[in-house]
C-alpha cells in the first residue's frame, strides 16, 4: 500500500479504456492506490480489496455482509449510468457510504439526439432518403405532405429528470409551450424551469410532440399502454429515448400499423432487436439502436467525473459531478444494464 486512498476499480458492464482517458486513469492512479479488478472481476479479488477500499468504481454486487467488511468505504460510484438491484443500499447509507452515478454524463447527448428524431419526424428526413434511394422520391410538395414545424408546436415531456432539463433549453429557440408530466416533482420546480405542469393525460392529449424521458421504476412498467397512446392526437409525434419498459410495445406496434401517429424509437424491450422484429417493417417508425447517449465525449466525461469528484471526497469535501443517490428513490429504479 502507499498510504493513498484505495479505489477499487471494477467497472464491468462498463469498459475501463471507454470512460478513463489515459490522463484521467494516470491522475486517477496519480491520486488513489487503485485496484484495477476489470481483468479479474472474481469475488475473492473484490472481497480482498473491500476492507480497504476508500471507493468502489463499478457495481459489483455488494450486499450487505461485504458492505459491514468495507469499513473504510465511502463511496459507491455507477459509471454504467443504471442503479443495479445488486447492492443493498439500505446498509451503504447506514454506513455514512454515498451512492454516486455518472446519469448526468449522457444527458445533453440524448437531448441533443431526441430533438434530431423530433426533427427527422417533422419533415420526413429519414424517410425521404430511403425513397430517394430506392428511386421513388416525391419532389416539392408532393414529398411534404404531413410534414410540419417543430417552431411554435405544443411539446410535451414524461419526465423531467436530467434528460428533460438537457433537452428544455433546446427547445427554446423554436418558441415551443412545453407541458411536463412528473409525478416525483412538484409544480413550482417545474413552472422554475419555465414549463407547464400538466397530468399525463393532458400531456398526451393537448401535444404534437411528445418526448418520453421517464426512467423505469417499480411503479410504471407498461404506463404509456393502449388507452394511454389512444390519447395521442392523431398525426402526433412520439419520441422514445428513455426506457422500453415505460411502454406497451405490443400497443405502440399496433398503432403505428395503423398510421396513427409517428414515432422514433431508440430504446427496444430486447436488444439487439430480433431479426424479424415486426418494427422493422414501419414506415410510420424512425428506428435507432440504442444510440442516442453512448458517444465517446458522454464516455470519456464519466472518467473525468470520478477524478474529480473522488478527489474533493478525499480532501472531506462533498462531491459536486456526479449524481448523488436518494435513499427514497434508488430502490425503485428497474434500468436494465446497457452495454
Amino acid at each position: 500500500m502507499t498510504g493513498k486512498p484505495v479505489v477499487l476499480l471494477r467497472p464491468a458492464p462498463q469498459q475501463r479504456d471507454r470512460i478513463f482517458t489515459p490522463d484521467a486513469l494516470r491522475r486517477l492512479h496519480d491520486l488513489f492506490d487503485v485496484v484495477d479488478l476489470e481483468d479479474d472481476p472474481s469475488p475473492d479479488a473484490v472481497d480482498r480489496a473491500l476492507p480497504d477500499a476508500f471507493a468502489v468504481v463499478g457495481q459489483p454486487d455488494l450486499p450487505a455482509e461485504r458492505l459491514r467488511a468495507a469499513g473504510r468505504l465511502k463511496a459507491i460510484v455507477n459509471v454504467e449510468g443504471n442503479f443495479f438491484p445488486n447492492v443493498d443500499y439500505a446498509t451503504a447509507f447506514a454506513q455514512g457510504v454515498r451512492v454516486l452515478g455518472c446519469g448526468t454524463a449522457y444527458s445533453q447527448a440524448v437531448a441533443e439526439y431526441a430533438l434530431g428524431l423530433a426533427l427527422d419526424l417533422a419533415r420526413g428526413i429519414t424517410r425521404g432518403d430511403r425513397a430517394v434511394r430506392a428511386g421513388t422520391e416525391e419532389y416539392t410538395a408532393a414529398g411534404n405532405l404531413d410534414a410540419v414545424l417543430l417552431r411554435r408546436a405544443r411539446v410535451g415531456m414524461v419526465g423531467f429528470g436530467n434528460l428533460g432539463r438537457a433537452l428544455r433549453p433546446l427547445l427554446a429557440p423554436f418558441e415551443t409551450v412545453v407541458r411536463v408530466y412528473d409525478p416525483w416533482l412538484p409544480a413550482a420546480v417545474l413552472e422554475d424551469a419555465g414549463v407547464v405542469p400538466s397530468s399525463l393525460e393532458d400531456t398526451l392529449a393537448e401535444s404534437e410532440f411528445v418526448f418520453v424521458l421517464a426512467t423505469a421504476t417499480a411503479e410504471n412498467a407498461h404506463f404509456l399502454d393502449g388507452p394511454a397512446l389512444d390519447l395521442l392526437r392523431p398525426g402526433a409525434r412520439l419520441v422514445l429515448v428513455s426506457r422500453a419498459n415505460v411502454v406497451d410495445y405490443a400497443a405502440l406496434f399496433e398503432r403505428l400499423a395503423q398510421g396513427r401517429f409517428l414515432a422514433a424509437i431508440d430504446v427496444w424491450p430486447q436488444e439487439p432487436i430480433p431479426a424479424d422484429d415486426p418494427f422493422r417493417t414501419l414506415e410510420t417508425a424512425v428506428l435507432s439502436a440504442h444510440r442516442a447517449g453512448g458517444i465517446p465525449q458522454a464516455f470519456t466525461s464519466i472518467g473525468d467525473m470520478v477524478c474529480d469528484d473522488l478527489e474533493l471526497m478525499s480532501r472531506g469535501l462533498p462531491p459536486v459531478r456526479l449524481q448523488v443517490a436518494a435513499p427514497e428513490l434508488v430502490t425503485r429504479y428497474r434500468n436494465k444494464p446497457v452495454g
